[in-house]
Order: C-alpha cells, then sequence, then structure tokens
C-alpha cells in the first residue's frame, strides 16, 4: 500500500535510507533531518512494515527533486520503485511543477521512467545544498535525469491594486 509518510514512520524511513547511504549509494539522513522533512515522504507498507520510501523536494515553482528513494532489499524487482517514483510524480504534478530531477547511480532506472539524462550544470544551483554533506562532492559521479511533468505553474498573482485618493 502507498500513502503519504506519518511521524511513526520517520526511523523506519531512516534504517531504509541508511542502509544504502552506508554503501555510498545515497546520502544518509538524520532523523531531525527526516523528521523536518516528513510531509515530503511518501511509503509503501506492507503489513505493518514500511519496505520503500521516496521524496519529493520542492526547490521552486517549477522544480522539484525525487530523493531519498529506497526499497528494502528483500523486495526488489517487485516494481516498488517504479510505483513510488509515481506517486511523486503525480503529486508534482498536481502542484503544478513543470520539471523533476534525480541525482542517481541507476540513471536506467528513470529513463524507463521517461526521465533523460541531463548535464548536472544546467540545474540550478540551489540544488547543491544537500552535496556539501557528501564525501563524493568534489568528485561526483552521480547522473542528473529530468522529466517534464507537462504540469502547468501556477500563474503569478495579479499585481496589488493601490487606491490613489485625490
Amino acid at each position: 500500500m502507498i500513502r503519504k509518510a506519518s511521524i511513526r514512520d520517520v526511523r523506519a524511513i531512516q534504517r531504509l535510507v541508511n542502509s544504502y547511504a552506508s554503501m555510498g549509494e545515497m546520502l544518509p539522513r538524520s532523523l531531525n533531518e527526516i523528521y523536518e522533512r516528513v510531509r515530503e515522504f511518501t511509503v509503501w507498507e506492507e503489513g505493518e512494515e514500511v519496505v520503500g520510501v521516496c521524496s519529493l523536494a520542492v526547490y521552486w515553482e517549477d522544480l522539484a527533486e525525487i530523493r531519498s528513494l529506497a526499497v528494502h532489499r528483500d523486495f526488489n524487482g517487485k516494481g516498488i520503485g517504479k510505483a513510488l517514483t509515481r506517486a511523486c510524480l503525480e503529486e508534482a504534478a498536481a502542484l503544478g511543477i513543470a520539471r523533476v530531477f534525480a541525482l542517481t547511480y541507476k540513471p536506467e532506472f528513470f529513463t524507463k521512467l521517461r526521465f533523460r539524462v541531463v548535464d548536472k550544470m544546467d540545474l540550478p544551483q540551489k540544488i547543491w545544498k544537500d552535496c556539501l554533506k557528501c564525501s563524493k562532492f568534489t568528485d561526483c559521479d552521480e547522473v542528473a535525469v529530468l522529466l517534464e511533468t507537462g504540469a502547468v505553474p501556477p500563474a503569478p498573482p495579479p499585481p496589488s491594486l493601490t487606491l490613489i485618493r485625490p
């Protein structure tokens, strides 16, 4: 079952993400980081156990990132990662976010979902804020992928009207 994460999922999210981080496949996340961003996470639950997680981090009105995508090794190959990614993409489209990117060691996973490989330098610098914590920061070997969702960002609000009195 896919659902939005809740506070009771935070420790399970951290265990899953950090199991991959310990092998250098993604950035580790502290409990504090996950508590602060719990609303960004979508989880896959089997029985009472969280076996998959994915996060959608919004950067700007037209840009978001798929982050912390992790599936328990016993559940790999069952379509859980794909379903979690699609759920986050649906959320991005519903928010009106036109572009979603990911930094990954598995670009083929994302290209099967219609993402295309792009040059990391074409993405805004603000996406690198988490990269500063990475031991590979100066020699990053992740691949950037990007998907155009087809969503139209919301129109800017009309300029405020000010009444001028004579």
